[in-house]
């Protein structure tokens, strides 16, 4: 079921959020101080091109990736969270979008705390 819904994902425009990430974490590296961002967004990027089997967990940062999520939640997070959960909650209007909903979520809880997080 894993491989069929990310196939799915692919087509219907995972490809296309991974370019997008991918393209904002080049933008962040373009500067010293964007690159930890930037080598963040490359991760989500990584995650969103095959979401469908992955979970995350959260909670795994010290002091730095304390202070560097603050920075990520106050001037990027909290609106890639809001576009996720907005894009989450209209997902699951259909029964065949639940699935891609819930992916979405996943994406809301990892743009609000990137650092830190294991995707497994």
């Amino acid at each position: 079921m894993n491989l069929l819904g990310n196939i799915i994902w692919l087509v219907f425009g995972g490809i296309l959020a991974a370019i997008a990430w991918f393209l904002a974490g080049l933008i962040l590296c373009i500067t010293v101080i964007g690159i930890p961002f930037g080598l963040q967004c490359f991760k989500i990027a990584q995650f969103v091109l095959w979401p469908f089997g992955k979970e995350i967990e959260l909670g795994h940062f010290g002091v730095g990736g304390l202070l560097l999520n603050i920075l990520w939640l106050i001037f990027l997070g909290w609106e890639l969270a809001i576009g996720h959960l907005v894009i989450g909650a209209l997902f699951c209007l259909t029964i065949i979008g639940i699935p891609f909903g819930l992916q979405h979520f996943k994406f809301a809880m990892l743009g609000l705390i990137p650092f830190g997080a294991k995707i497994r």
